[in-house]
């Protein structure tokens, strides 16, 4: 399997004091499930910061539950701002299941909702995110247990809505930036559908050296009318001050979460029912980048 490995595309060198502080935080991890299934080695932890959904050797989703912040992994927010973009959305596909805290905010959100589908080729994720997450199924949720490009390639369903968040524990399967993929994520999405993707970069996007911009952003451009880049500086805020109490961020990769389509959408900045659910709305639309 190709990877797109996250470290690969650092510039900078991290700060050596930071990250001593980083590689010496011990966390009082309790283990409340492990698993070994076909795709990953699985646990179930809790600790002071919160409780999370553990592959391997990384965070793959969880709910922190902090004096400076309570909810997601914060970066999984940004993918709210669809509702600024259009609160009519009816239909939606996520490829990736997680905690399944963000449908049961998006059920929340969208009053003409009719159907949310999730795929997840994890066959225990579906009881994890009930049983460990307080994941409460809508009527309106499907679950497929499928590999994701095997269900966008195969499906004959048009989506308002397509989110795919599908790091492992190594990085990002390179078969998620190739052109058969977005092929088939076009052909599921209706004519001025969203596509949303989470990818990470360097937080430099202007140097020449940065690989994500240089070398797979072009394939964004060439399949959509019009991209909406937001990094994740204040995700990263969040990430680093809950659970390394450092207000700056350490290593060089920031999650890159684009908003694709051939409509061009413009931001409502009505953010009054979205921040209902506890979320500064405005601080993570202060991450859009214009130039992109």
């Amino acid at each position: 399997m190709n990877i797109l490995i996250p470290e690969e595309l650092a510039i900078k060198k991290p700060n050596s004091e930071l990250l001593k502080i980083i590689n010496s935080k011990k966390f009082n991890d309790r283990v409340l499930f492990e698993l070994n299934s076909d795709f990953h080695n699985i646990k179930i932890v809790e600790n002071e910061i919160g409780r999370f959904l553990h592959y391997k050797d990384t965070y793959q989703a969880g709910l922190i539950e902090t004096e400076f912040y309570k909810g997601n992994l914060p970066y999984i927010n940004y993918f709210l701002i669809s509702y600024l973009l259009n609160p009519k959305i009816e239909k939606i596909l996520l490829v990736g299941l997680g905690t399944g805290k963000l449908i049961n905010d998006f059920e929340f959100l969208f009053d003409n909702l009719k159907t949310i589908d999730c795929v997840d080729i994890e066959e225990n994720i579906y009881d994890i995110a009930v049983n460990y997450f307080d994941f409460k199924p809508p009527e309106k949720f499907n679950f497929i247990l499928q590999d994701g490009i095997t269900y966008l390639r195969n499906c004959p369903k048009k989506y308002d809505l397509i989110i795919v968040d599908v790091a492992n524990n190594d990085g990002i399967d390179l078969r998620f930036l190739s052109d058969e993929y977005f092929c088939a994520v076009k052909k599921c999405l209706k004519k001025d559908g969203i596509f949303v993707s989470n990818m990470c970069a360097s937080p430099d996007f202007e140097n020449p050296k940065n690989i994500f911009f240089k070398k797979y952003f072009p394939i964004y451009k060439k399949c959509f009318g019009s991209n909406l880049i937001f990094k994740g500086d204040y995700s990263d805020k969040i990430y680093y001050k809950s659970f390394f109490n450092i207000d700056d961020r350490v290593i060089d990769i920031t999650n890159v979460i684009i908003f694709s389509s051939d409509k061009k959408y413009s931001l409502c900045k009505d953010y009054r029912k979205i921040n209902k659910l506890g979320i500064k709305t405005e601080l993570f639309v202060n991450d859009l980048i214009q130039k992109f």
